[in-house]
């Protein structure tokens, strides 16, 4: 059985690719931030050695965009600099790497689906210090695998964001004013971390590397999910407001149109992630508190 440390174990999508390893040929150890904060490079350093894993999957960023453009330093600490370190090490200790990026690291200025092959170009600090974290992996470790990823949502609760992933923060903001008012101009592909999950184990198992886009099929605008939230969820007395990115003054900029096309995963004939409205549907499903 092959070993597998997940950094951010207890976040929300580093909380399903525990159990769905776990429930595979796995053994998994789930690392916490607080058990591993992945910048204190001798902590890192000394897990690796001491707990010899096959291979190591990074969950860990600092995802908040907003945050980022105030912190700039800190979004290049943990999304660029800490990355490329553990992408060195695992070449050095023939450990394989996997690594998660965002959507975010395009424009949205090509108008349709984005594949492995295009050229990124992000708009903000968060985008930016995604991207650097790419390619300076690619640079340290051949054989390192990064998942770009788009606009996820868990069970567990997302901690960057006070425990709010954007299905229960409609939820919340639908019951304290009972109605909600969500962008119609930002094109994305809303993905469960539990779909991701399921994909981890089948990626590994073909070897995969480089840059792999794994997000749901389809896409809808951030005002199109909130619809299909409440009509799902049977809240159907909820009004959904159309708004423009430009009506939040001071909102970090962020792609019009950041969809992927999952291009390398049919290359490799690996199952196709589902429709983002059977994994909402699902999700919700599963959601018995909400």
């Amino acid at each position: 059985m092959q070993k597998v440390i997940v950094t951010g174990g207890n976040g929300q999508l580093g909380s399903d690719i525990v159990s769905e390893c776990q429930s595979g040929n796995f053994i998994v150890i789930p690392k916490t931030h607080e058990q591993l904060d992945i910048t204190d490079y001798s902590s890192v350093n000394q897990t690796l050695l001491d707990e010899k894993p096959d291979i190591l999957i990074n969950t860990a960023a600092y995802h908040h965009v907003d945050q980022c453009e105030e912190n700039p330093e800190l979004a290049m600490q943990v999304n660029f600099k800490a990355p490329a370190y553990l992408a060195r090490l695992c070449a050095s200790l023939g450990i394989k790497f996997v690594h998660f990026s965002t959507d975010y690291v395009f424009d949205g200025e090509k108008g349709a689906a984005y594949d492995e092959t295009d050229s990124a170009a992000p708009l903000n600090v968060y985008g930016q210090s995604k991207l650097a974290g790419e390619l300076a992996i690619l640079k340290e470790n051949a054989n390192a695998l990064i998942i770009r990823i788009s606009a996820i949502y868990g069970l567990q609760p997302c901690r960057a964001k006070n425990g709010l992933n954007f299905i229960r923060l409609m939820l919340k903001l639908a019951d304290e004013k009972g109605f909600v008012k969500v962008v119609d101009d930002e094109i994305v592909s809303p993905t469960s971390t539990r779909s991701i999950a399921k994909m981890i184990p089948l990626m590994l198992a073909k070897n995969l590397s480089g840059v792999v886009h794994l997000s749901s099929e389809g896409s809808c605008s951030w005002y199109e999910f909130a619809q299909s939230i409440f009509e799902l969820s049977k809240r159907n007395e909820v009004e959904v407001q159309r708004a423009k990115s430009t009506d939040f003054p001071g909102k970090t900029p962020r792609p019009s149109y950041s969809v992927l096309e999952n291009k390398v995963l049919k290359k490799y004939a690996l199952p196709p992630m589902p429709h983002w409205k059977e994994a909402l549907s699902e999700y919700l499903l599963l959601s018995t508190n909400l």
